[in-house]
Protein backbone atom coordinates (compact mmCIF):
# COMPACT_ATOMS: atom_id res chain seq x y z
CA UNK A 1 0.00 0.00 0.00
CA UNK A 2 1.07 3.57 -0.65
CA UNK A 3 1.44 4.98 2.87
CA UNK A 4 0.85 8.51 1.62
CA UNK A 5 -2.64 7.52 0.57
CA UNK A 6 -3.56 5.88 3.87
CA UNK A 7 -5.91 7.75 6.21
CA UNK A 8 -7.87 7.07 9.40
CA UNK A 9 -11.64 7.04 9.03
CA UNK A 10 -14.61 6.61 11.33
CA UNK A 11 -17.20 4.03 10.30
CA UNK A 12 -19.55 6.79 9.14
CA UNK A 13 -16.79 8.40 7.05
CA UNK A 14 -15.85 5.03 5.56
CA UNK A 15 -19.42 4.40 4.44
CA UNK A 16 -19.62 7.92 3.04
CA UNK A 17 -16.32 7.83 1.12
CA UNK A 18 -16.01 4.22 -0.05
CA UNK A 19 -17.31 3.52 -3.53
CA UNK A 20 -16.35 1.60 -6.64
CA UNK A 21 -12.75 2.85 -6.54
CA UNK A 22 -10.56 1.35 -3.82
CA UNK A 23 -10.04 3.57 -0.79
CA UNK A 24 -6.98 2.84 1.35
CA UNK A 25 -7.71 3.54 5.00
CA UNK A 26 -7.43 2.44 8.61
CA UNK A 27 -10.67 1.99 10.56
CA UNK A 28 -10.76 1.41 14.32
CA UNK A 29 -13.88 -0.58 15.23
CA UNK A 30 -15.35 -3.00 17.74
CA UNK A 31 -16.41 -6.50 16.74
CA UNK A 32 -20.10 -6.55 17.60
CA UNK A 33 -21.03 -10.03 16.42
CA UNK A 34 -20.30 -12.93 14.09
CA UNK A 35 -22.85 -14.89 12.11
CA UNK A 36 -21.90 -18.13 10.33
CA UNK A 37 -23.52 -18.45 6.89
CA UNK A 38 -23.23 -20.66 3.82
CA UNK A 39 -22.79 -19.74 0.17
CA UNK A 40 -25.03 -21.34 -2.46
CA UNK A 41 -22.21 -23.79 -3.05
CA UNK A 42 -22.28 -24.79 0.62
CA UNK A 43 -19.06 -23.08 1.68
CA UNK A 44 -19.07 -21.38 5.09
CA UNK A 45 -18.41 -17.70 5.59
CA UNK A 46 -18.80 -15.21 8.43
CA UNK A 47 -20.79 -12.00 8.47
CA UNK A 48 -18.86 -9.77 10.87
CA UNK A 49 -20.53 -6.68 12.33
CA UNK A 50 -18.20 -3.86 13.34
CA UNK A 51 -19.07 -0.57 15.03
CA UNK A 52 -17.67 2.63 16.48
CA UNK A 53 -19.22 5.79 17.92
CA UNK A 54 -20.56 6.84 14.50
CA UNK A 55 -22.23 3.68 13.19
CA UNK A 56 -21.77 0.08 12.12
CA UNK A 57 -21.17 -2.02 9.03
CA UNK A 58 -21.09 -5.67 8.01
CA UNK A 59 -18.10 -7.36 6.41
CA UNK A 60 -18.01 -10.83 4.87
CA UNK A 61 -15.08 -13.08 5.82
CA UNK A 62 -14.81 -15.95 3.33
CA UNK A 63 -13.64 -19.38 4.47
CA UNK A 64 -10.37 -19.17 2.51
CA UNK A 65 -9.43 -15.78 4.00
CA UNK A 66 -7.15 -15.33 7.01
CA UNK A 67 -9.78 -13.10 8.66
CA UNK A 68 -12.21 -16.05 8.77
CA UNK A 69 -10.00 -18.08 11.10
CA UNK A 70 -8.89 -15.05 13.11
CA UNK A 71 -12.44 -13.82 13.73
CA UNK A 72 -13.51 -17.28 14.88
CA UNK A 73 -11.07 -17.01 17.78
CA UNK A 74 -11.94 -13.41 18.75
CA UNK A 75 -14.37 -12.53 21.48
CA UNK A 76 -17.25 -10.17 20.74
CA UNK A 77 -16.20 -6.72 21.89
CA UNK A 78 -12.63 -7.05 20.59
CA UNK A 79 -11.44 -3.70 19.21
CA UNK A 80 -9.46 -3.89 15.98
CA UNK A 81 -7.61 -1.55 13.68
CA UNK A 82 -8.54 -2.71 10.19
CA UNK A 83 -6.13 -1.73 7.40
CA UNK A 84 -7.55 -2.42 3.95
CA UNK A 85 -8.51 -1.31 0.50
CA UNK A 86 -12.20 -0.51 0.88
CA UNK A 87 -14.96 -0.49 -1.70
CA UNK A 88 -18.75 -0.31 -1.41
CA UNK A 89 -21.62 -1.45 -3.61
CA UNK A 90 -25.34 -2.09 -3.24
CA UNK A 91 -24.62 -5.05 -0.96
CA UNK A 92 -22.45 -3.11 1.47
CA UNK A 93 -18.81 -2.53 2.39
CA UNK A 94 -16.04 -4.79 1.06
CA UNK A 95 -12.36 -5.02 2.00
CA UNK A 96 -9.36 -6.44 0.13
CA UNK A 97 -5.72 -6.77 1.19
CA UNK A 98 -6.99 -6.54 4.74
CA UNK A 99 -4.73 -6.61 7.78
CA UNK A 100 -5.61 -6.03 11.41
CA UNK A 101 -4.28 -5.57 14.89
CA UNK A 102 -5.97 -5.67 18.29
CA UNK A 103 -5.98 -2.27 20.01
CA UNK A 104 -4.77 -1.85 23.57
CA UNK A 105 -3.35 0.83 25.83
CA UNK A 106 -3.79 4.46 24.83
CA UNK A 107 -5.17 3.55 21.40
CA UNK A 108 -7.94 1.51 23.01
CA UNK A 109 -8.80 4.31 25.45
CA UNK A 110 -8.92 6.81 22.57
CA UNK A 111 -11.33 4.52 20.72
CA UNK A 112 -13.70 4.23 23.67
CA UNK A 113 -13.63 8.02 24.09
CA UNK A 114 -15.47 8.12 20.78
CA UNK A 115 -15.51 10.43 17.81
CA UNK A 116 -15.15 14.04 19.02
CA UNK A 117 -17.54 15.48 16.42
CA UNK A 118 -20.27 12.97 17.28
CA UNK A 119 -19.76 13.49 21.01
CA UNK A 120 -20.08 17.27 20.66
CA UNK A 121 -23.27 16.97 18.59
CA UNK A 122 -24.82 14.65 21.15
CA UNK A 123 -23.80 16.99 23.97
CA UNK A 124 -25.61 19.89 22.25
CA UNK A 125 -28.62 17.68 21.57
CA UNK A 126 -28.80 16.71 25.24
CA UNK A 127 -28.77 20.39 26.18
CA UNK A 128 -31.69 20.92 23.79
CA UNK A 129 -33.64 18.16 25.52
CA UNK A 130 -32.92 19.59 28.97
CA UNK A 131 -33.88 23.13 27.94
CA UNK A 132 -37.14 22.21 26.22
CA UNK A 133 -38.18 19.84 29.00
CA UNK A 134 -37.33 22.52 31.53
CA UNK A 135 -39.91 24.79 29.90
CA UNK A 136 -42.81 22.37 30.48
CA UNK A 137 -45.39 24.29 32.53
CA UNK A 138 -47.73 21.47 33.56
CA UNK A 139 -46.36 20.53 37.03
CA UNK A 140 -47.28 16.87 36.60
CA UNK A 141 -45.42 16.48 33.31
CA UNK A 142 -42.55 18.64 34.55
CA UNK A 143 -42.09 16.42 37.61
CA UNK A 144 -42.33 13.30 35.47
CA UNK A 145 -39.65 14.32 32.95
CA UNK A 146 -37.40 15.60 35.75
CA UNK A 147 -37.68 12.26 37.56
CA UNK A 148 -36.92 10.37 34.35
CA UNK A 149 -33.90 12.51 33.43
CA UNK A 150 -32.47 12.34 36.96
CA UNK A 151 -32.84 8.58 37.32
CA UNK A 152 -32.31 7.35 33.76
CA UNK A 153 -30.59 10.20 31.91
CA UNK A 154 -27.24 8.40 31.63
CA UNK A 155 -28.91 5.26 30.30
CA UNK A 156 -30.97 7.37 27.87
CA UNK A 157 -27.82 9.02 26.49
CA UNK A 158 -26.26 5.61 25.71
CA UNK A 159 -29.28 4.21 23.82
CA UNK A 160 -29.76 4.06 20.06
CA UNK A 161 -32.99 5.04 18.33
CA UNK A 162 -33.00 1.76 16.37
CA UNK A 163 -30.98 -1.37 15.72
CA UNK A 164 -30.56 -0.38 12.07
CA UNK A 165 -31.91 2.06 9.46
CA UNK A 166 -31.77 5.33 11.45
CA UNK A 167 -29.82 6.73 14.42
CA UNK A 168 -28.51 3.20 14.99
CA UNK A 169 -25.53 4.23 17.09
CA UNK A 170 -24.65 4.90 20.70
CA UNK A 171 -26.37 8.19 21.59
CA UNK A 172 -28.61 8.00 18.54
CA UNK A 173 -31.74 8.24 20.67
CA UNK A 174 -30.54 11.58 22.04
CA UNK A 175 -30.02 12.90 18.50
CA UNK A 176 -33.43 11.63 17.34
CA UNK A 177 -35.37 12.97 20.33
CA UNK A 178 -33.64 16.37 20.27
CA UNK A 179 -34.44 16.87 16.58
CA UNK A 180 -38.03 15.74 17.14
CA UNK A 181 -38.36 18.24 20.02
CA UNK A 182 -37.09 21.07 17.81
CA UNK A 183 -39.65 20.12 15.19
CA UNK A 184 -42.43 19.75 17.76
CA UNK A 185 -41.67 23.21 19.13
CA UNK A 186 -42.09 24.72 15.64
CA UNK A 187 -45.20 22.66 14.85
CA UNK A 188 -46.83 23.77 18.10
CA UNK A 189 -46.19 27.40 17.17
CA UNK A 190 -47.94 26.87 13.83
CA UNK A 191 -50.80 24.82 15.32
CA UNK A 192 -51.50 26.53 18.69
CA UNK A 193 -54.33 24.10 19.44
CA UNK A 194 -51.68 21.45 20.15
CA UNK A 195 -50.79 20.93 23.80
CA UNK A 196 -47.12 21.93 23.80
CA UNK A 197 -46.33 20.41 27.21
CA UNK A 198 -47.86 17.10 26.20
CA UNK A 199 -46.01 17.12 22.86
CA UNK A 200 -42.58 17.70 24.41
CA UNK A 201 -43.17 15.07 27.09
CA UNK A 202 -44.52 12.68 24.46
CA UNK A 203 -41.41 13.11 22.31
CA UNK A 204 -39.18 12.42 25.31
CA UNK A 205 -41.04 9.27 26.30
CA UNK A 206 -42.21 7.87 22.94
CA UNK A 207 -39.11 5.66 22.57
CA UNK A 208 -38.12 5.37 26.23
CA UNK A 209 -38.55 1.59 26.04
CA UNK A 210 -35.47 1.57 23.81
CA UNK A 211 -33.40 2.06 26.93
CA UNK A 212 -33.78 -1.74 27.10
CA UNK A 213 -34.42 -2.62 23.46
CA UNK A 214 -31.47 -0.68 21.95
CA UNK A 215 -29.07 -0.21 24.84
CA UNK A 216 -25.28 0.04 24.96
CA UNK A 217 -22.95 -0.81 27.86
CA UNK A 218 -21.23 1.95 29.80
CA UNK A 219 -18.06 1.23 27.82
CA UNK A 220 -18.18 0.25 24.16
CA UNK A 221 -20.22 0.52 20.99
CA UNK A 222 -21.83 -2.91 20.77
CA UNK A 223 -25.62 -2.72 20.96
CA UNK A 224 -26.78 -5.56 23.14
CA UNK A 225 -29.93 -7.63 23.47
CA UNK A 226 -32.14 -8.06 26.54
CA UNK A 227 -34.98 -10.44 27.29
CA UNK A 228 -37.26 -7.49 28.08
CA UNK A 229 -36.48 -5.84 24.78
CA UNK A 230 -36.98 -9.04 22.80
CA UNK A 231 -40.09 -10.31 24.59
CA UNK A 232 -41.97 -7.04 25.07
CA UNK A 233 -40.59 -4.43 22.68
CA UNK A 234 -40.12 -0.73 23.32
CA UNK A 235 -43.78 0.36 23.20
CA UNK A 236 -45.03 -1.88 26.05
CA UNK A 237 -41.82 -1.19 27.96
CA UNK A 238 -42.33 2.55 27.53
CA UNK A 239 -45.90 2.38 28.80
CA UNK A 240 -44.82 0.32 31.81
CA UNK A 241 -41.95 2.72 32.59
CA UNK A 242 -44.10 5.85 32.42
CA UNK A 243 -46.72 4.27 34.66
CA UNK A 244 -44.01 3.44 37.19
CA UNK A 245 -42.54 6.96 37.06
CA UNK A 246 -46.03 8.45 37.35
CA UNK A 247 -46.70 6.47 40.53
CA UNK A 248 -43.41 7.73 41.93
CA UNK A 249 -44.18 11.41 41.38
CA UNK A 250 -47.80 10.96 42.48
CA UNK A 251 -46.48 9.87 45.88
CA UNK A 252 -44.26 12.95 46.27
CA UNK A 253 -45.22 15.73 48.72
CA UNK A 254 -45.97 18.22 45.92
CA UNK A 255 -48.55 15.90 44.36
CA UNK A 256 -51.22 16.91 46.89
CA UNK A 257 -51.45 20.25 45.10
CA UNK A 258 -52.35 18.51 41.82
CA UNK A 259 -55.76 17.31 43.04
CA UNK A 260 -57.44 20.57 42.01
CA UNK A 261 -55.68 20.96 38.66
CA UNK A 262 -57.49 20.78 35.34
CA UNK A 263 -57.29 18.75 33.25
CA UNK A 264 -57.26 16.03 35.87
CA UNK A 265 -54.02 14.17 36.48
CA UNK A 266 -55.48 10.84 35.38
CA UNK A 267 -56.49 12.37 32.05
CA UNK A 268 -53.01 13.79 31.54
CA UNK A 269 -51.45 10.40 32.25
CA UNK A 270 -53.79 8.66 29.83
CA UNK A 271 -53.05 11.11 27.01
CA UNK A 272 -49.31 10.68 27.50
CA UNK A 273 -49.61 6.89 27.44
CA UNK A 274 -51.65 7.18 24.24
CA UNK A 275 -48.77 9.02 22.55
CA UNK A 276 -46.40 6.18 23.40
CA UNK A 277 -48.85 3.49 22.32
CA UNK A 278 -49.83 5.08 19.01
CA UNK A 279 -46.62 6.67 17.74
CA UNK A 280 -45.94 4.04 15.06
CA UNK A 281 -49.20 5.16 13.48
CA UNK A 282 -50.50 1.78 12.28
CA UNK A 283 -51.34 -1.54 13.90
CA UNK A 284 -49.24 -3.31 11.26
CA UNK A 285 -46.18 -1.33 12.37
CA UNK A 286 -46.46 -2.36 16.01
CA UNK A 287 -48.71 0.25 17.58
CA UNK A 288 -51.34 -1.39 19.81
CA UNK A 289 -53.70 1.53 19.11
CA UNK A 290 -54.16 4.06 16.30
CA UNK A 291 -53.55 7.79 16.89
CA UNK A 292 -56.78 9.35 18.22
CA UNK A 293 -55.72 12.87 19.27
CA UNK A 294 -54.11 15.81 17.46
CA UNK A 295 -50.95 15.38 19.51
CA UNK A 296 -50.78 11.67 18.63
CA UNK A 297 -51.09 12.42 14.90
CA UNK A 298 -48.46 15.18 15.11
CA UNK A 299 -46.04 13.03 17.11
CA UNK A 300 -46.35 10.12 14.66
CA UNK A 301 -45.51 12.28 11.65
CA UNK A 302 -42.69 14.14 13.42
CA UNK A 303 -41.16 10.79 14.38
CA UNK A 304 -41.55 9.42 10.86
CA UNK A 305 -40.17 12.59 9.28
CA UNK A 306 -36.97 12.59 11.31
CA UNK A 307 -36.40 8.87 10.77
CA UNK A 308 -36.95 9.13 6.99
CA UNK A 309 -34.73 12.19 6.55
CA UNK A 310 -31.95 10.50 8.53
CA UNK A 311 -32.28 7.45 6.27
CA UNK A 312 -32.08 9.65 3.20
CA UNK A 313 -29.03 11.48 4.55
CA UNK A 314 -27.26 8.17 5.05
CA UNK A 315 -28.41 6.88 1.68
CA UNK A 316 -27.01 9.85 -0.25
CA UNK A 317 -23.70 9.36 1.54
CA UNK A 318 -23.48 5.62 0.82
CA UNK A 319 -25.41 4.82 -2.35
CA UNK A 320 -23.78 4.37 -5.74
CA UNK A 321 -24.77 6.68 -8.58
CA UNK A 322 -26.81 5.00 -11.31
CA UNK A 323 -26.61 8.08 -13.51
CA UNK A 324 -25.86 11.76 -13.08
CA UNK A 325 -27.88 12.86 -10.04
CA UNK A 326 -29.60 9.49 -9.56
CA UNK A 327 -28.69 7.14 -6.71
CA UNK A 328 -29.60 3.51 -6.22
CA UNK A 329 -32.38 2.52 -3.83
CA UNK A 330 -31.29 1.88 -0.25
CA UNK A 331 -33.53 -0.22 2.02
CA UNK A 332 -35.98 0.65 3.56
CA UNK A 333 -36.52 3.71 1.37
CA UNK A 334 -39.10 3.06 -1.36
CA UNK A 335 -37.24 4.10 -4.52
CA UNK A 336 -34.06 5.34 -6.16
CA UNK A 337 -33.01 8.74 -4.88
CA UNK A 338 -32.58 11.88 -6.96
CA UNK A 339 -30.05 14.53 -5.97
CA UNK A 340 -31.90 17.27 -4.07
CA UNK A 341 -32.33 20.76 -5.50
CA UNK A 342 -29.81 23.22 -4.04
CA UNK A 343 -31.20 26.31 -2.34
CA UNK A 344 -31.38 29.42 -4.52
CA UNK A 345 -28.77 32.00 -3.64
CA UNK A 346 -28.67 35.59 -4.82
CA UNK A 347 -25.28 36.40 -6.31
CA UNK A 348 -23.39 39.00 -4.30
CA UNK A 349 -21.72 41.60 -6.52
CA UNK A 350 -18.87 43.62 -5.04
CA UNK A 351 -18.74 47.39 -5.45
CA UNK A 352 -15.72 47.05 -7.79
CA UNK A 353 -17.55 44.52 -10.04
CA UNK A 354 -20.65 46.73 -10.02
CA UNK A 355 -18.58 49.77 -11.05
CA UNK A 356 -16.90 47.79 -13.87
CA UNK A 357 -20.29 46.64 -15.23
CA UNK A 358 -21.56 50.22 -15.10
CA UNK A 359 -18.56 51.44 -17.14
CA UNK A 360 -19.09 48.69 -19.71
Amino acid sequence: MDAARVTFLTVAALKEQAGEQALVAFVDCELQSRSLRQTKAGKPYLVLTFADATGSFNLNAWSDAALFEAANSMRDGTVLRLDAQWTQNQYGVNATQIAWEVLDGDALEAFFAGDAKTAEKQRRDWETILNLCGNIRDPRLHALVEHFITDLGAKFRRAAAARKNHHARRGGLTEHVAQMMRTAEVVCSVYPELNRDLMIAGVLFHDCGKLWENQYPERGFTQGYTLHGEMLGHIPLGIELVNKLWRDVAESPVAKDWLVLEPASETVRLHLLHLIGSHHGELAFGSPVLPRTPEAIALHYIDNLDAKLEMMRDAYAQANQLADGIYEKVFPLPANLVEPLPAFEVAVVSEEEDAEETLL
